[in-house]
């Protein structure tokens, strides 16, 4: 049922340990199958397929080293952040200045105050979740009923994880780079990384190799090639929270440019004083440790495990995805499952960091050590 790339093997015998809490998560079915992928020092030194991409009941597909997941909260650093950090590089906004510089209508309800890196930190004070699909609206909408609404905390005072600013933060780099979101993730982000099997609401070709998420209740049967989250579907597919889809492959160069600061093979992606921007904490003091966009370590949502070091960041998506970094040992794990494919009932929180423990442990000999 596991499945590998001969042209590593090497390094798999040392993370075949890691590899085997993977076999052993799909086995007792807290996920149906799993991709990994791990870089160490610039070179990809593990990818691992393990379980099935569709057990749904009707069939079963397995997974492969190429199997295409949907990234859900992946999508706010893997595009929206990095569009983020392209509109400062182009002088087109500083984190500080106003949402409503760029969008009027959210100065509404006492929301003046609020800025683009409060957004991005998560310190808005915005609702973290709210079900606008149910409430039948266009995407442009959307965005100006989020404008409209009263914050749940004073902005800069609590980390609150929202989803909600997320997907005003993608309107706004959207329409200050003059694209849709869609047209700016692959001008900015996939075509530069070379990320051919990455988009948002991808093309019916390529369902044969997507992992099948939740069922629905509505189609009556198990979302597969549409996004699973329900905002991001009603909205159209592509928001600056969720939508993407992609592969551990793919993704690995996503990390990889992070841990070279920013720059992808030889060609320069993001400048290296934006990627340190970008990791630096933001929430001090507060009930988080939040970098814009990414989880610092100490931060509740912080599932690195124990080894990484203390400057490591990642981020986790609902579907049970997550992709994790640790400068200090140029180490980068993509883990990529399609968790909710069995119901929402499982968490991987202890999953990924002993999988995270597991991998870290096996780089830890004297001569891999920084």
């Amino acid at each position: 049922m596991a499945h590998h790339d001969e042209s590593i093997v090497g390094n798999q015998e040392r993370l075949s340990k890691a590899f085997s809490l993977l076999d052993a998560a799909a086995a007792d079915r807290l996920i149906p199958g799993a991709v990994a992928a791990v870089l160490h020092r610039g070179e990809l030194i593990g990818v691992y397929a393990t379980g099935y991409a569709v057990d749904d009941g009707v069939s079963r597909i397995d997974t492969s080293i190429d199997t295409i997941y949907d990234c859900a909260s992946l999508t706010k650093v893997a595009v929206t952040l990095p569009l983020l950090l392209i509109c400062i590089e182009k002088g087109l906004l500083d984190l500080n200045e106003p949402v409503s510089a760029f969008m009027p209508s959210f100065a509404a309800a006492g929301k003046g105050e609020v800025t683009v890196r409060h957004l991005a930190s998560h310190t808005s004070g915005l609702p973290g979740h709210l079900p606008i699909h149910d409430m039948n609206v266009t995407p442009q909408e959307a965005v100006e009923y989020i404008a409209a609404l009263s914050l749940v905390a004073p902005a800069g005072t609590q980390v609150i994880y929202s989803d909600l600013g997320f997907i005003v933060l993608g309107h706004i780099c959207a329409e200050l780079l003059g694209l849709s979101l869609p047209d700016a993730a692959a001008r900015y982000v996939f075509e530069p990384l070379g990320m051919s099997s990455t988009a948002f609401n991808p093309p019916a070709e390529w369902k044969s190799r997507i992992a099948a998420t939740e069922y629905s209740n509505t189609l009556g049967r198990c979302l597969h090639g549409e996004v699973h989250d329900e905002n991001a579907y009603a909205l159209g597919g592509a928001c600056g929270h969720a939508g993407l889809f992609s592969t551990a492959d793919d993704l690995v160069k996503v990390a990889l440019a992070w841990l070279r600061g920013g720059r992808h093979e030889e060609e320069r992606w993001l400048s290296p004083l934006a990627v340190q921007a970008a990791l630096q904490p933001q929430t001090n003091g507060l009930n988080g440790c939040r970098g814009l966009g990414w989880v610092l370590r100490g931060d509740s949502q912080d599932v690195a495990g124990d080894l990484f070091s203390s400057l490591a960041f990642g981020h986790t998506g609902f579907t049970g995805t997550s992709m994790w970094m640790d400068p200090v040992h140029q180490l980068g794990v993509v883990l990529l499952t399609n968790r909710v494919h069995y119901g929402r009932g499982q968490s991987l929180t202890r999953l990924r960091a002993r999988f995270h423990n597991a991998v870290a442990a096996c780089l830890e000999y004297g001569q891999d050590l920084p």
